[in-house]
């Protein structure tokens, strides 16, 4: 097969979609797509959502591309691209999850910072049954950190460390999570467009990969009742001028090391806290992860070395210092995500929001939080509607879209069991 590209988006509910087109065209930079795609819903209702036009005659979107962008995919003879979405006039897109992002890189450029990422993706892994229904992938052996054949026995993840290696992917880390069959994936800290560009990428190679073996890779946040959940964990850090870590004062670690700039972000995040779930965990089984006592940001606190506290100071000082954001879970477009925890975190920097103390408490029995984030997808829904200022700093037209779309999937799931919820996903995510 002569080459051919893959020009694609992420769009409002962390879908990737996209076009093949000839190799004639890999040298062009654009393409079309209908904008009223952000009014589709995850059973293919087109509904009339803010900045989709669907009432308006479902017109135009473009894609764009910079051509040094391409590069090679994982499928034989195909190129991929990912691109930014703009309106009839030129105009970025208001609902482009890309230009989000975008934005909030400017805002904190502006202040002479580039924003660093880094993200921990966690997925389940299921296969076929005889009887065709999907079950949790058989590895006899897995624990957590576990390893080997035992742990993955179709080796389907060392294919996908191979495949993403040979394509300059920058892998961190891969090992097994706490419940199996659980799997964990980290790519390197970098620029944050470029960090994002990368998960979304990574997570669309390891799916494909994944079922090349019979693998169906799962990352829904809670696709199994009775194990843990799944979160896509948000670690952040800016480079000032000078090329210096600017979290960290005296390049120690940890909560009495952290420069005023690390505490304003923390600030805004605890600030933001309840706001931020619909966009960080924007579906209905992101609430059944979302839970007191299970690791997953569900507390409004913060602390150290702690994985139950929603941010988390880094232990690792110097160049290595962070902050970690543990709400969100992968059903979240991680543009959206990124760019919702980069402008709360801003909005503390600005507005200079008093810091609560760290927390003390173990997270299991006792915590000196005393609020959390909504019971459900329709209590984060509202929250997310009060917090004009997040929602204003993220796009106003994109937060309205991602309220309409979520208010939809909160009447399609009210009444579907564990069950039917994981299935109305799983296809998708």
């Amino acid at each position: 097969m002569s080459d051919r590209l893959r020009a694609i988006f992420c769009d409002h509910l962390s879908l990737i979609r996209g076009k093949y087109l000839p190799a004639s065209k890999i040298g062009d930079n654009d393409t079309r797509f209908c904008r009223s795609t952000f009014g589709v819903h995850f059973d293919r209702d087109l509904l009339p959502s803010p900045g989709s036009m669907m009432m308006e005659g479902l017109p135009d979107m473009e894609l764009r591309w910079d051509a040094a962008n391409i590069r090679d995919s994982w499928h034989k003879g195909t190129k991929i691209v990912l691109g930014d979405l703009y309106d009839q006039e030129g105009e970025p897109l208001a609902v482009c999850p890309r230009a989000a992002l975008k934005r909030a890189v400017a805002a904190w450029e502006a202040k002479g910072l580039t924003p660093k990422i880094g993200i921990e993706l966690e997925a389940f892994a299921f296969q076929h049954g005889e009887d065709g229904t999907l079950i949790p992938y058989d590895a006899p052996g897995a624990v957590v950190y576990g390893t080997g054949p035992t742990t993955d026995p179709r080796g389907f993840n060392d294919a996908i460390w191979e495949r993403a290696t040979e394509l300059g992917f920058s892998i961190d880390m891969m090992t097994a999570e706490y419940d199996a069959p659980q799997f964990e994936y980290t790519l390197t800290f970098d620029d944050a467009l470029k960090a994002v560009d990368d998960i979304i990428l990574f997570r669309l190679l390891a799916r494909e990969v994944a079922l090349e073996h019979g693998i169906v890779l799962s990352f829904l946040p809670k696709p199994i009742e009775d194990a843990g959940g799944s979160g896509m964990h948000i670690n952040f850090s800016f480079v000032d001028k000078n090329g210096n870590n600017a979290l960290t004062k005296d390049g120690k670690s940890g909560p009495g090391h952290m420069s005023e700039l690390a505490r304003g972000c923390v600030a805004g995040l605890v600030q933001h806290h309840r706001g931020l779930a619909a966009l960080v965990a924007p579906t209905a089984l992101s609430y059944k992860r979302l839970q007191p006592a299970s690791l997953s940001g569900y507390w409004r606190n913060w602390g150290g070395d702690h994985r139950n506290v929603t941010t988390r100071v880094s232990g690792e000082g110097g160049v290595k210092a962070r902050l970690e954001h543990r709400m969100a879970d992968a059903s979240a477009n991680p543009y959206i995500a990124v760019a919702a925890v980069l402008q709360a975190a801003l909005l503390g920097v600005e507005t200079k929001y008093p810091l609560i103390a760290p927390e003390t408490g173990d997270g299991f029995e006792q915590t000196d939080a005393n609020e959390g984030v909504a019971a459900d997808l329709a209590g984060a829904i509202a929250d997310l509607a009060a917090d004009s200022a997040l929602g204003d700093a993220v796009g106003r037209t994109l937060v309205d879209n991602q309220l309409f779309m979520r208010e939809a999937e909160v009447e399609k799931t009210a009444e579907m069991d564990e069950i039917s919820l994981r299935n109305f996903y799983i296809p998708f995510l």
